[in-house]
């Protein structure tokens, strides 16, 4: 089984501490000049994934976090993740256009958010419902 080596070690604990990172890859000591590409291979490593994991469980046992903390955390990483930013190109100069930060985590945040809330409450695990696309060409008149 693989294990972390220090310097990811002191990753998985920056960045517990500041959810950026970016700022994470910089203080566990990478010295790349595109620490971003770094945070993310990082952030996509299991093993990463899961030290972060383990580490926020037992902060939060060990703490007796509340619901509220949770749940703020939650929101900032999502609104964090979600947020656009300006697309460069080769050179480092604007493109004019945008992206999401990071749409996986801030995915991964809403849905644990939901779940945490409850809202999947009514929908058994794994099922999910069917959604009716309503658009204005099947709008009736006394529905509008």
């Amino acid at each position: 089984m693989n294990r972390l080596t220090q310097q990811q070690k002191r990753f998985v604990t920056e960045y517990i501490k500041s959810l950026d990172g970016e700022l994470s890859a910089e203080k566990a000591g990478y010295k790349s000049t595109d620490l971003k590409s770094v945070a993310n291979t990082l952030l996509s490593n299991n093993f990463v994934i899961n030290e972060i994991k383990e580490q926020l469980k037992s902060q939060i046992s060990s703490l007796r976090v509340n619901k509220g903390y949770v749940i703020q955390k939650l929101l900032q990483i999502a609104e964090f993740s979600l947020e656009e930013e300006d697309i460069l190109d080769k050179d480092g100069n604007l493109t004019g256009k945008k992206k999401l930060r990071d749409t996986s985590a801030g995915l991964k945040a809403l849905e644990s958010l939901c779940k945490y809330l409850g809202f999947n409450a009514s929908a058994s695990e794994g099922e999910y419902r069917q959604a009716k696309i309503i658009t204005i060409s099947n709008l009736d008149d006394d529905k509008i």
